[in-house]
């Protein structure tokens, strides 16, 4: 019998030329690839009624229980990369489904070193300057650079990610201070930043960066007051999950000119909607969360998808994070 497979969110068309899929369909695998994000609850349940598994990119496409219900052949599925609070995984283990993740590949340096290009984007005017060139213009109107020798940068969670921004700093003659709910100044000395308070950090930082995890605890962190405490002409950096900051909080911020700038990878809303308000300002730099997409990552995600699809068909699935839902279909 014929196995129906899904590849979700392939932007780039990238996920079948990433890994050997012939060796799926060797096993009979009939494999559909998705490039665009399938919309609402019912046209997401109606596209992926067919399927037997799914291969998710990581949060792209959210499958709240709500949806895992109304996919009545759903027995297996793909996570790319460790997790992701968008995939309810509690549903799939009560449907008897489980769910297999991939590694990251270096997953991590990508991550950090995104963030750093959106830091010195927005710091140095890059993109606005090359908008304004490409238009024939020249300095007109662009805003002066700050340089960042001498200037202290606030990292919001210092864990693997946060550590190499600070490491960045440093090789940039920064001063490095840090917070999150957990730190403690050892650990905030082991990673290469000082110890301060959330209140600190906004207030004395130049720029400010997010690197933490998306949870009921950091969801709108940084607030309309987290964003009035920062300095005037701060620059914020977002490479986390939109939701950490309050977004339209943050454009009053940048169109006030409170802000001097931001950096954003990552938005409350996904693909960020046409015309959105972030678009219309010219101290912003926009990246459509990049963080993650770079080829030696991506191969990891599809081959690693590969291997798990190929152990799922032969009855010992791996790398499962649900192992509870083995066997109670």
């Amino acid at each position: 019998m014929t196995t129906k497979l899904a590849i979700l969110d392939d932007y780039q068309n990238l996920a079948l030329s990433y890994a050997d899929w012939d060796k799926a369909r060797a096993r009979d695998v009939a494999i559909t690839v998705f490039n665009q994000p399938l919309g609402t609850i019912d046209q997401a349940a109606a596209a992926l009624a067919p399927f037997d598994a799914i291969v998710l990119m990581r949060e792209r496409q959210p499958m709240p229980g709500t949806l895992i219900a109304r996919l009545p052949n759903l027995k297996f599925m793909v996570l790319t990369g460790a997790r992701a609070p968008s995939l309810d995984l509690a549903a799939c283990t009560a449907r008897g489904i489980p769910v297999s993740n991939t590694s990251t590949g270096p997953n991590q340096s990508a991550t950090s070193e995104l963030a750093w290009a959106l830091l010195m984007d927005a710091a140095r005017h890059v993109t606005r300057a090359d908008r304004l060139v490409r238009a024939g213009g020249w300095h007109d109107g662009l805003d002066m650079g700050l340089i960042l020798a001498g200037k202290r940068l606030g990292v919001i969670g210092l864990g693997k990610l946060g550590a190499k921004m600070a490491h960045y700093a440093r090789a940039f003659d920064m001063e490095v201070v840090a917070w999150s709910a957990n730190l403690t100044a050892e650990r905030a000395r082991d990673g290469g930043a000082r110890l301060v308070s959330k209140d600190e950090l906004l207030s004395t930082s130049d720029i400010v960066s997010i690197h933490l995890v998306l949870s009921d605890r950091t969801r709108g962190l940084i607030g309309r007051a987290e964003l009035a405490r920062m300095k005037k002409g701060a620059v914020l950096v977002n490479s986390s999950r939109g939701p950490i900051v309050d977004e339209a909080a943050l454009v009053d911020a940048l169109r006030s000119r409170h802000l001097g700038a931001a950096g954003l990878d990552v938005y409350d809303i996904e693909p960020l909607p046409a015309r959105h308000a972030l678009t219309t300002l010219d101290n912003v730099v926009l990246s459509p969360h990049l963080g993650y997409v770079a080829e030696a990552t991506f191969r990891a995600f599809y081959q690693d998808s590969v291997e798990n699809l190929l152990a799922w068909l032969d009855g010992q699935p791996v790398r499962v994070i649900n192992p509870e839902a083995i066997g109670t279909r």
